[in-house]
C-alpha cells in the first residue's frame, strides 16, 4: 500500500491529463482560419542590380487570402535593417520619415533610419515615379474577388549594404500594417531567386537574391471585440432573431461617453467629423448589439422545388464607407444554389470537394461602396436554391447558415436555440425553464408521497 497514491492524488492527476488533451485540440495559432487555411500576405523581395554600395530591389506585397482585403489608408510595411543600411531613393512607394540624414553633405538619402516605414503611393502620382502595381493608395483587393488588384510593388535602392550575395544581409522584424494591427509576420527566408519571363516567352532572367516573408492575421489582435452580427428571420415564422446583444461591446455613457451615436442625434455631423478622434476608430449607431456591420438572413419563399433567401448587410458604422466589401456565407445548400441577384459570387472550397462556402460581394460601379450609417448605408440581394430531397428541410435551423464573415472577420452568430422554428415544432424551452420544472415536478411529488 505504501507504493499506491491516494484517490485526491490519482483524481487529480487524471484532471491534470484532461486538460492537457483538450488544450492540445486548440488550434496552434489564432490566425488560422478554418475556410481559408492557406490565406496570407508574402513578402517577396528581389535584388534586381548592384550598385556602388549596395542593391536596386523590387519589394512586392502578394495578397493570397481569399476573402479579406486591405482597404483605405492601406497597409504599411515596416522592417528593421541587418547593419546600417540606407535608403538612397524610391519609385512607387515612400517611406514615411526620413530619420537623422545629417552626416550626409551633398546627396541626401530618401530614409536613414535604422527601422524604416513605407507607403503606397496615392492614385495619380505621376509616371516618372510609378512602378508596376504601385499607386493605389495601400488598397490591396481580396485573391478571389481581384486577384489582379491584388499584387502592391514599390521599388528601393539601398545604400551601405554590401554589394554581393555574401555581404548582403535580409533585415529583420517585418511588420504589416493594414492599416492598424493584425498582421504578424515571420522571419525573412532565402528562397531561390525570381524568374522574369520576357514579353515574348522567349527569354528568362533571374534577380541577384530573393527572400520571401510571410505575415498572417489573426482577427482578436486586429480587434479583441467582434466587428459583425448576424440577425435571422423566416417566413414561417414571426419571429426576428436579433444579433445578440451586446455581440461588439455594450452602451455605457458613465464609463465610455461617444460610444455610440443615435441616428437622429442634432449632433451628428460635429461627433462623425471631429478632428481629436481616430478616423479608424468605428462610431456606430446606438443599437443593443453595438456591431459596425449587421447581416440578415431571410428565409423569404418556398416553392415547390426551390427556395428563397434575402440577404441585408447594413453599415451602423458613421465614419466608414466600405468600398469593395465581401461576405462570406457557410450552409450546405451552396452546392445547389441557382440564381443570384444584384451581387457577385464564387464558390470556396476550402474542404475539397465539399461546396458549402460562398463568397458574395458587390458589383462594380452598383453596390460595391456600402456607404456609411443612414438611409443609403446597406445592400442587399437575394439567393434561388434548388431543392435537394435527400437533404433539404426547413426544421431545427437549417436553412440558416453555419457561419458568416464579412470583410474577412467571423461575425456573431445568434444561439441555435434562438432560430426561428416551424409552427408545428414542439414548443421550446429554456435552460432556466426546464430546470424550474423539473423543480416544481420533485416538490409536487413529495407533497404526494406524504398526503
Amino acid at each position: 500500500m505504501a507504493g499506491r497514491r491516494p484517490a485526491s492524488m490519482r483524481l487529480c492527476a487524471s484532471v491534470a491529463l484532461l486538460v492537457v488533451a483538450f488544450s492540445s485540440l486548440e488550434p496552434s495559432s489564432d490566425a488560422y482560419d478554418p475556410l481559408d487555411p492557406n490565406g496570407n500576405i508574402t513578402i517577396k523581395w528581389d535584388v534586381m542590380q548592384w550598385t556602388p554600395d549596395g542593391y536596386v530591389a523590387v519589394v512586392s506585397l502578394y495578397n493570397y487570402q481569399q476573402y479579406r482585403h486591405i482597404q483605405a489608408p492601406g497597409w504599411k510595411l515596416g522592417w528593421v535593417w541587418a547593419k546600417k543600411e540606407i535608403i538612397w531613393a524610391m519609385t512607387g512607394g515612400q517611406a514615411t520619415e526620413q530619420g537623422d540624414c545629417s552626416k550626409f553633405k551633398s546627396n541626401i538619402p530618401h530614409c536613414c533610419k535604422k527601422d524604416p516605414e513605407v507607403v503606397d503611393l496615392l492614385p495619380g502620382t505621376p509616371y516618372n515615379m510609378q512602378i508596376a502595381n504601385c499607386c493605389r493608395g495601400g488598397v490591396l483587393t481580396a485573391w478571389a474577388q481581384d486577384p489582379v488588384n491584388a499584387v502592391a510593388s514599390f521599388q528601393v535602392s539601398v545604400g551601405q549594404a554590401g554589394t554581393t550575395n555574401k555581404t548582403v544581409k535580409v533585415p529583420k522584424n517585418f511588420t504589416l500594417k493594414a492599416p492598424g494591427p493584425g498582421y504578424t509576420c515571420g522571419p525573412a527566408k532565402l528562397v531561390k531567386p525570381t524568374k522574369f519571363i520576357s514579353p515574348d516567352g522567349r527569354r528568362s532572367t533571374q534577380a541577384h537574391m530573393t527572400w520571401n516573408v510571410t505575415c498572417t492575421y489573426s482577427q482578436f489582435i486586429a480587434q479583441r471585440s467582434p466587428t459583425c452580427c448576424v440577425s435571422l428571420s423566416s417566413f414561417y415564422n414571426d419571429t426576428i432573431v436579433s444579433c445578440p446583444t451586446c455581440s461588439c461591446g455594450c452602451q455605457n455613457n458613465s464609463t465610455a461617453p461617444g460610444s455610440c451615436v443615435e441616428g437622429n442625434s442634432p449632433y451628428l455631423a460635429s461627433v462623425v467629423n471631429d478632428p481629436n478622434k481616430n478616423s479608424l476608430a468605428p462610431l456606430v449607431q446606438c443599437t443593443s448589439h453595438m456591431c459596425p456591420i449587421r447581416v440578415h438572413w431571410h428565409v423569404k419563399v418556398n416553392y415547390k422545388e426551390y427556395w428563397r433567401v434575402k440577404i441585408t448587410v447594413t453599415n451602423f458604422n458613421y465614419r466608414m464607407n466600405y468600398s469593395q466589401w465581401n461576405l462570406v456565407a457557410q450552409h450546405p445548400n451552396f452546392d445547389n444554389l441557382t440564381t443570384i441577384f444584384s451581387f457577385n459570387y464564387k464558390s470556396l472550397n476550402p474542404y475539397g470537394v465539399i461546396n458549402d462556402t460562398a463568397m458574395l460581394w458587390g458589383i462594380k460601379y452598383y453596390n460595391d461602396l456600402l456607404m456609411t450609417a443612414g438611409p443609403d448605408g446597406n445592400v442587399q440581394s437575394e439567393l434561388l436554391f434548388r431543392k435537394e430531397p435527400s437533404t433539404f428541410t426547413f426544421q431545427k435551423g437549417w436553412a440558416f447558415p453555419r457561419r458568416v464573415y464579412f470583410n474577412g472577420d467571423n461575425c456573431v452568430m445568434p444561439p441555435p436555440d434562438a432560430y426561428p422554428w416551424l409552427p408545428n415544432a414542439s414548443p421550446r424551452q429554456s435552460a432556466s425553464a426546464l430546470l424550474t420544472s423539473v423543480a416544481v415536478w420533485a416538490a409536487l411529488s413529495v407533497l404526494l408521497a406524504n398526503a
